[in-house]
Formats: structure tokens, sequence, C-alpha cells
């Protein structure tokens, strides 16, 4: 009886290492990824002069009939959104490096900088 005892008390205590281990790495797992996650380069944004600019590109091609204002609102994505789908650009309703060029708006020497980095 008493070593029944030891044998179940020792499977018990195999089982509970075994769960811990998995639990640790499980954890371990997740905070690598929270690190990696973090470790964004900067985001590329427009100006507002860029923007104006571009919004009076798309109420003359007749995707955006808002008003010029320099803010990147819902309309204007959608604007961006049928531009982009005319010129066989990647369809992202954002004011990208790309888009920008193919409007002909020139890049800020930040954006030049930011594009140059991510370009092989």
């Amino acid at each position: 009886m008493h070593r029944l005892s030891l044998v179940v008390f020792a499977l018990l205590l195999t089982c509970a290492t075994a769960v811990t281990a998995q639990n640790t790495n499980s954890s371990a797992a997740k905070n690598t990824n929270a690190a990696t996650s973090k470790k964004r380069g900067p985001i590329f944004r427009a100006t507002k002069d860029q923007i104006t600019q571009a919004q009076n590109i798309l109420k003359q091609r007749g995707f955006y009939n808002g008003a010029a204002d320099g803010k990147l609102n819902p309309d204007t994505r959608a604007g961006l959104k049928k531009y982009q789908a005319a010129e066989g650009l990647k369809v992202t309703g954002t004011l990208n490096a790309v888009t920008l060029e193919k409007m002909n708006i020139p890049l800020t020497d930040k954006q030049k900088e930011m594009t140059t980095k991510t370009t092989p």
C-alpha cells in the first residue's frame, strides 16, 4: 500500500511538472511576440499639404467631391480607393508613398528617407 501511494505521488508530481513547463513556454512565446511587435519602424504619414493636393487631384478626376481641407476623412479615403483601383495601385485608402508619387506630389525629405530604408 505504501508503495502504491509513492507511485501515485510520483506520477502526480511528474504531471504537475510537465504542465508547469508547458505554461512557462507559452508565456515566454507570448512575451517574445510582444517584444517583436514593438520593434515596428516609423509610420509613413502624409502632410496636410499633401492631403490637400491629393484631394484637389481626386476632385479633378471625379473621385472626390468634398472640401480640400487637408484631412484624411472617410470620403477622402473612399476617393483614394477609387483612384488607386483606377491606376492599378494596391487599394489601401491611404495616402502612401506610391500613391503620392503616382499623383506627382513630391515627398518630404523624411518620407524619402523612409521609403529608401524599406526598399531593397
